[in-house]
């Protein structure tokens, strides 16, 4: 594919037109429109819709343009580093992080970054969901335990598990009997396999509150209202200092948190130095290095 007519058409297709494109940059109009009539020729696709007063871009040439606009600026970022002779980490990272580690990390994470790269402009959503970086735009998500993904690549930078933990005060149950319990999401009665010292054990809980946030399952969990599922990263502090007692480790939860990007994609200094970062942070990647991060 030739770079030159895909880097015209996108300019065509920001600007709106072969006329304003024309006036933004000072190219041909002429040649603008030639460019783009032959990577149609190339594709075998109509890119734009040409009407006698304005021009919209296809189906096709809409995904074309979503797909290779940040493509086209990686290579001209990288380009542009190569040439001056370094790689510096400069311009706009988008990233995607879940609930519990925004809440709990992703505050000093991003202070500490911003501050030893002050050229890179780092902006960070919460979201639960699977997002779509192409489509959304977004330079590295971080996902918990992700399905597997062809058209993403990564690391895993961090590594937890779950733990059953409930107040002192809260008496766990003898036999069949159920525990009070605080959950997050649907309610329900629900069934943990823990194991403690080489022991294996089974806990009916029935919940007696349901909540959006672990941070707020923790926080109700050590009020004494019920037994609760959590991160062992989140809770390890509570658990020495005895406001919370450790019932046991939920057999199969063991947690990675991956940090992932595309892989047909340039990976650029912004996005290199954000993962080196992590690793810095958590050279080791356990629990016990978050709770510490955490706490400090």
């Amino acid at each position: 594919m030739d770079l030159v007519a895909l880097a015209d058409f996108n300019l065509v297709a920001r600007h709106g037109g072969f006329g304003k494109a024309a006036r933004a940059t000072g190219r041909p109009k002429a040649t603008l429109s030639r460019r783009v009539t032959e990577l149609e020729a190339a594709l075998q696709l109509r890119l734009f819709e040409r009407g006698a007063r304005d021009l919209k871009l296809t189906e096709e040439g809409r995904a074309l343009h979503e797909r290779t606009t940040a493509l086209l600026t990686e290579i001209d970022e990288t380009a542009a580093a190569i040439a001056s002779g370094a790689e510096k980490p400069r311009g706009r990272l988008r990233i995607s992080a879940p609930l519990l580690l925004s809440q709990t990390a992703m505050g000093k994470i991003a202070a500490g970054f911003a501050l030893k790269y002050p050229e890179v402009r780092l902006e960070i959503t919460t979201e639960d969901r699977a997002v779509d970086m192409i489509e959304e735009g977004y330079d590295l998500v971080i996902r918990v335990n992700p399905e597997p993904d062809e058209t993403l690549v990564g690391r895993a930078f961090l590594h937890d598990r779950l733990v059953v933990a409930a107040s002192p005060d809260l008496p766990r149950p003898v036999g069949d009997l159920p525990a009070p319990g605080v959950v997050r999401g649907g309610g329900g009665s629900q069934t943990w396999k823990v194991t403690k010292a080489e022991q294996t054990a089974i806990i009916r809980i029935e919940p007696v509150l349901v909540l959006s946030s672990l941070i707020m399952v923790r926080d109700a969990a050590r009020a004494g209202v019920g037994a609760a599922s959590l991160p062992i990263s989140l809770v390890s502090h509570d658990l020495a200092d005895g406001a919370l007692v450790h019932w046991g480790d939920v057999e199969g939860s063991e947690i990675a948190l991956w940090a992932l990007y595309p892989s047909r994609r340039l990976l650029s200094p912004r996005v290199s130095a954000f993962l080196n970062f992590l690793k810095h942070a958590f050279p080791g990647g356990t629990p016990d290095e978050l709770a510490a991060y955490i706490a400090r």
